[in-house]
């Protein structure tokens, strides 16, 4: 821990109270993990056979921006490893190079190994990944056109500029400094601190960087004296404030390739080969997106985003939680009031509960993330796994623009990342199996998302070899399960959450231990959510899950039964009506039937299915129809309270599941009710 974090210390702090730059490490490393991200998709769209020289330039940009944001904070291994794929990169966006799948897959290495010491310099991991054989097989690849055999791991890279003459050396007793000034309003103030070292002799030599031009107000030089840092300050307060300047050792030695994105056309002499990295601060590091908009000029900072931290959106969340609460009592006490007689104090509450509902409603779509933060993870590790399984696999994707909860974001990506292994693993054949029957070489994983109802639907889905009823049913015996050939499909199908339960001939690094499609099914039901299995041998097999669109606030219609008040969710509700005589029939095992138009539907009856006591039935009950995966379910009710929204509360945790219950919620009047889960109810019938 001590190496992790004094590595960065000299060049994070300014001497003699200067800024401290560590108070933007965070901001740097999120901004790093999103230009990694961006490599990473754009490396493997990359096709060698077809370049797209834009696409070169912005993997180019990519790295260069972490590399300059990894220098200035002293990240010497990250900006290391950063400059020797950036070397690799400008060859090839050159046309030096030609671009090989070995160096797509380097680059890919590269971008990994990028993750690992951005993760321990965050003290994320509790050590740095060992990054000498790549820096090997990086420098062995950007060499390869020159002619000369691969630079052995330890050899300095010759930078673009190899065949200009080496450097004066030193003069002895001096040292070389990088010297930052700013933020400046007027950056042009700093060049009289040039013109000191001209009119002083012997202070040494000044020379600026970023060919003299200002960084977001910063100017920077590289400075070889002998004075002290103290000497160095006085005589710079002659001109700018001396808080304002920041001095540190001089790095490796990073800088500006040629064409480079905002180096001028007509630039002056090139920085010196042992010149800092002309990056600006974290703050300014472009966007990933922003680098697919060509050579523009230089933008200002992007002013219609803001970086928040999660704290202070659930905090605000929860709030706005009691909010809704606080919303339901003032509802509940008002509706014993005589409307004309407080009329503008009914008015009032109506106007809130508006105001509220647009509140929650911008207030949860701040959470709300696309299924494309998950999605660009799995064409990277399909890319790998069928790489190692010999097989060809293409991903396709649909509705990535669909929205989800962080939370839920967050959790799910797991469970989906066991559901693509395991499609590429046990679904999709290999090649000349396919191409034996009748299939195309390649297989391919589709990835679905969209909305039903109250809910979001992910599916899994892949044309391979699909489920083996016989090889379940014998596995399964085989283990001591209950199973018969009696068992319908979707109950064969789900032995494969049984624990330990795998069909695999063999145990390889992959699969075959039978952990993990039980921990699937566990964690999606731990999300309020559900699991369906449909497979059709030598078609393929499909995996949908279902999760609430959010674990915070729904809009749910109240019902009473007896004394008992219980939410359904509002998108599941199709319609509701009186019981009228004969419209329920009886058949056979105590099941009912309602007569809804001209179609029968299933009836469940919650004061029966719950065991909730009347004293004596109601004088009028009523039907709800509701709908889940195109099947409907008449429930039987007693009243219809109204429509509302409810905070959602998990039961599991402070309880402990309940069949047919998806959460709970809290009254107006402080009572509990229960949030029906449709789904199961319907399912049930």
């Amino acid at each position: 821990m001590a190496d992790r974090l004094s590595q960065g210390s000299a060049s994070s702090r300014s001497s003699d109270g200067g800024l401290d730059l560590q108070q933007f490490h965070q901001t740097f490393f999120e901004e790093a993990a999103e230009n990694l991200q961006s490599m990473e998709q754009l490396l493997l769209a990359l096709d060698p056979a077809a370049v797209d020289d834009e696409t070169l330039n912005a993997i180019f940009r990519v790295a260069h921006s972490i590399k300059g944001g990894a220098a200035t904070f002293g990240f010497t291994a990250v900006a290391t490893l950063a400059h020797e794929m950036e070397t690799l990169l400008d060859r090839l966006r050159r046309h030096e190079l030609a671009p090989t799948p070995p160096m797509v897959d380097v680059l890919l290495r590269g971008g990994d190994a990028l993750w690992g010491l951005l993760s321990f310099q965050q003290g994320l991991t509790d050590e740095a990944p060992e990054t000498g054989g790549l820096v090997a097989d990086i420098r062995r690849l950007a060499s390869l056109d020159a002619g000369a055999s691969a630079a052995p791991a330890s050899a300095p890279v010759a930078a673009p500029e190899a065949a200009a003459p080496a450097a004066a050396p030193r003069p002895a007793g001096t040292r070389e400094l990088e010297v930052r000034i700013g933020p400046l309003e007027l950056p042009q103030t700093a060049s009289h601190l040039h013109e000191l070292f001209e009119e002083i002799p012997g202070i040494g030599e000044m020379k600026p960087l970023d060919f003299g031009e200002p960084v977001d107000g910063m100017r920077r030089f590289t400075v070889i004296t002998s004075c002290t840092d103290n000497d160095l300050l006085d005589l710079f307060s002659f001109h700018v404030d001396r808080k304002l300047v920041h001095l540190m050792e001089s790095g490796p030695g990073f800088g500006f390739y040629e064409g480079n994105p905002g180096v001028p056309s007509a630039a002056p002499e090139p920085p010196p080969a042992g010149a800092p990295a002309p990056a600006a601060p974290p703050a300014a590091a472009a966007p990933a997106s922003a680098a697919k908009g060509g050579n523009r000029a230089p933008a200002a900072p992007d002013a219609a985003t803001l970086r928040v931290s999660v704290e202070k959106v659930d905090q605000l969340i929860n709030l706005v939680g009691e909010l809704v609460i606080t919303q339901a009592m003032l509802i509940q006490g008002s509706r014993s009031l005589d409307p004309v007689v407080h009329q503008s104090l009914v008015s009032a509450i109506n106007l809130m509960e508006r105001n509220s509902r647009d509140l929650q409603d911008a207030v949860m779509s701040i959470r709300m993330i696309p299924m494309s933060a998950v999605f660009s993870r799995f064409p990277r590790m399909l890319r790998d796994l069928s790489g190692k399984l010999g097989k060809q696999v293409e991903l396709v994707t649909h509705g990535e623009a669909t929205e989800l909860d962080k939370g839920l974001i967050e959790k799910i990506t797991d469970p989906l990342t066991h559901l693509v292994r395991n499609s590429c693993d046990h679904g999709i054949e290999l090649p000349q199996a396919r191409v034996q029957a009748g299939k195309p070489a390649v297989g391919t994983i589709t990835l679905s998302a969209w909305h039903q109802g109250g809910s979001v639907v992910i599916e899994v889905r892949d044309d391979g070899k699909g489920l083996s009823r016989e090889k379940l049913i014998s596995k399964a015996i085989e283990r001591g399960l209950q199973a018969s050939d009696s068992m319908t499909d979707a109950q064969v199908w789900n032995l494969i959450f049984e624990p330990g339960f795998s069909t695999a001939e063999q145990v390889t690094d992959v699969s075959g231990r039978g952990v993990g499609m039980d921990v699937v099914k566990k964690n999606i039901l731990g999300l309020g959510g559900r699991v369906d299995i449909e497979s059709a041998p030598g078609c393929g097999m499909s995996v949908k899950v279902r999760l609430p669109l959010t674990l915070a606030i729904m809009d749910g219609m109240s019902v009473a039964v007896g004394d008992e008040v219980y939410i359904l969710p509002l998108g599941s509700v199709v319609e509701s009506d009186l019981i009228g005589p004969d419209r329920i029939r009886s058949l056979g095992n105590n099941h009912r039937v309602a007569k809804v138009r001209e179609e029968y539907l299933p009836v469940v009856d919650l004061a029966g299915h719950f065991g909730v006591w009347r004293d004596e039935p109601a004088a009028q009950p009523i039907m709800v129809i509701v709908e889940s995966e195109g099947s409907r379910a008449a429930l039987i009710v007693d009243e219809l309270i109204g429509q509302q929204q409810v905070v959602v509360k998990n039961l599991e945790t402070h309880y402990k599941r309940i069949p047919h219950v998806s959460g709970a919620t809290i009254l107006g009047n402080g009572r509990v009710a229960l949030i029906l889960d449709i789904a199961t109810l319907v399912q049930a019938r």
